[in-house]
């Protein structure tokens, strides 16, 4: 069974590996710790599997203002297909949902078609490119927004 909680400084570990194993460029761990332990904006999910006692996933947040910015979203290769990742972004909303923000946003790569086929159903939408974004490819990011609040009001927000 997969079991999802908020992340605490115990959860450094495993989320590293998860860094390790699923980005060319991973987050150092001292990043990591230090996100976890001391940014009072971040907010991490993980996903553990109960059978392994393992974090299997984890997804990053932070709540600026009245947004949140998604870090990053990574399942390990073994245990991905399964919906844990839909899962993750369905407990950030929800953070963000009991928080009262506006939105969320986050950046993926242009060529990573099924993360922006999972953001496009949970209601994300493209909203604009960052040319050459990512340093490990020099790849476009395409920034994705998602809003809690009707449409019409955006304009009036920013």
């Amino acid at each position: 069974m997969i079991v999802f909680f908020k992340a605490d400084k115990k959860c450094v570990d495993g989320i590293y590996q998860i860094e390790k194993e699923c980005f060319s460029e991973p987050w150092s761990k001292a990043s990591l710790e230090k996100d976890i332990k001391t940014n009072k904006f971040a907010i991490y999910i993980v996903a553990v599997d109960n059978e392994t006692n393992g974090i299997i996933g984890y997804g990053g947040m932070w709540h600026i203002v009245n947004e949140g910015h998604i870090t990053n979203i990574a399942v390990s290769p073994k245990y991905r297909r399964q919906g844990i990742g839909e899962k993750i972004i369905e407990k950030l909303i929800q953070v963000c949902e009991k928080k009262q923000m506006i939105g969320m946003t986050l950046e993926v790569k242009r060529g990573n078609q099924s993360a922006i086929s999972l953001y496009r159903k949970k209601g994300f939408k493209i909203s604009g490119i960052r040319p050459e974004y990512y340093s490990d490819t020099r790849e476009d990011a395409i920034i994705m927004w998602k809003y809690f609040i009707p449409e019409e009001m955006i304009d009036n927000v920013f």
